[in-house]
């Protein structure tokens, strides 16, 4: 089969590998109808999040038609499935307490050492990334099996093309997860950091839990455009004073719930910003917080932290001092993907939540190289890419 394939930092490429095949009782196989680009498979992309080899199919946002199934799968050939990201046994302590992301046998135990090394407990099976999380193939792919299939996908109605749901798999729960960390309430002042896919989610999320007001940051022109068709304010970090902005729309008290959607790539003026680029250039692994360390100083006192956005490894100046002095509860890790499926798919189908309008562009798989690059370079006009395996080559 066609896959995308990691060969290096800014390489990727398009090979024929081996088909899945079914391993274990409970595994599925899909043929994958629709797959995306996410802003996290850009880390792996630049570099910054170790354990990624070569050869190793990326994409962890996907969905498709059931081929195959083990003895023990509870899908039927010929369904349309969407797969969460996350991968999950559904029958250990945190899967029954749903916390999906956190389950203690999806990674492998010969791919623990390296999470369980800088995380003090091993990290859950994700899809296409990276052997911190298990190594498994991603969906960026003609084919993919699905272990667990009888706890992670959920099977869509036929009336509801891909590009409805296909965002079930990642960041339309992410982004719920998200508001729901921020403990949103009816008078609630909310700030998102990011206009990427995970921000715009969260805002929307935040705004249909009932936020009062939701302000989004960015400095894509575009992307901030589409965070105001959401019904969310608006500041461009490069042309105003973010803290100060937030306190006036706060009327003095500061944002009562930020969210940080931007995670360790997170662009910013300070000089420890700039320090914690030259440490991911050179492989040091310092993520860049400068989103991370500005939503802790305009939080109020007694305010809400939530942090979606994805970081990999250590920080320099971090502001501790305002976390505790502040008072400030915290909400945040992978998400959980597999709890929300079900009332996410019925506000999608009653017309509560769009997706579609994220989409800019439709791709083959095999333009996929294409696609990261542009997503990477062109992030005001590339907002989010679909691949679709057995779409004509634009090349």
């Amino acid at each position: 089969m066609r896959a995308l394939t990691f060969h290096g930092t800014h390489d990727v490429r398009v090979d024929t590998v081996s088909d899945p095949e079914i391993i274990n009782p409970r595994d599925a196989v899909i043929k994958v109808t629709s797959t995306a680009i996410c802003g996290s498979d850009l880390h792996l992309y630049d570099g910054v999040i170790p354990g990624v080899m070569t050869g190793d199919v990326l994409g962890h946002e996907f969905m498709g038609e059931v081929v195959e199934t083990g003895t023990d799968s509870t899908l039927k050939k010929g369904q349309r499935v969407v797969v969460p990201f996350t991968i999950a046994c559904g029958g250990c302590f945190h899967c029954k307490v749903q916390q999906y992301s956190a389950c203690d046998n999806s990674n492998p135990v010969e791919k623990q050492d390296l999470s369980a090394t800088l995380y003090g407990h091993p990290m859950a099976g994700l899809f296409g990334y990276s052997h911190l999380t298990g190594g498994y193939s991603g969906g960026q792919a003609e084919y993919v099996r699905i272990p667990f299939s009888d706890v992670g996908p959920i099977v869509v109605p036929d009336h509801l093309d891909d590009d409805k749901v296909l965002f079930l798999s990642d960041i339309l729960p992410t982004g719920w997860m998200a508001a729901e960390n921020a403990d949103i309430q009816p008078d609630d002042t909310v700030a998102v950091w990011g206009a990427g896919p995970v921000g715009l989610f969260a805002a929307q999320s935040a705004l249909v839990m009932g936020a009062a007001r939701v302000i989004v940051i960015d400095h894509y022109p575009h992307r901030l455009e589409l965070a105001r068709g959401l019904g969310a304010d608006i500041i461009n970090f490069r042309e105003t004073d973010v803290r100060e902005a937030l306190m006036e729309m706060s009327g003095g008290i500061g944002v009562d719930a930020v969210i940080d959607a931007v995670g360790m790539e997170s662009h910013g003026f300070a000089i420890d910003n700039m320090i914690d680029v030259v440490k991911q250039k050179v492989g040091i692994g310092a993520d860049r917080a400068s989103a991370l360390k500005q939503a802790l100083l305009a939080v109020r006192f007694g305010g809400k932290v939530s942090i979606p956005g994805v970081y990999g490894g250590m920080t320099d100046k971090f502001p501790i001092g305002a976390l505790m002095e502040k008072g400030v509860s915290i909400g945040t890790g992978q998400t959980h993907v597999q709890k929300y499926l079900k009332t996410l798919l019925e506000k999608i189908e009653e017309g509560e939540i769009d997706t579609t309008f994220l989409i800019s562009h439709h791709l083959p798989l095999e333009d996929a190289p294409t696609g990261y690059k542009n997503f990477k370079e062109k992030q005001n006009e590339w907002t989010k890419v679909v691949l679709r395996p057995g779409m004509e080559t634009t090349t």
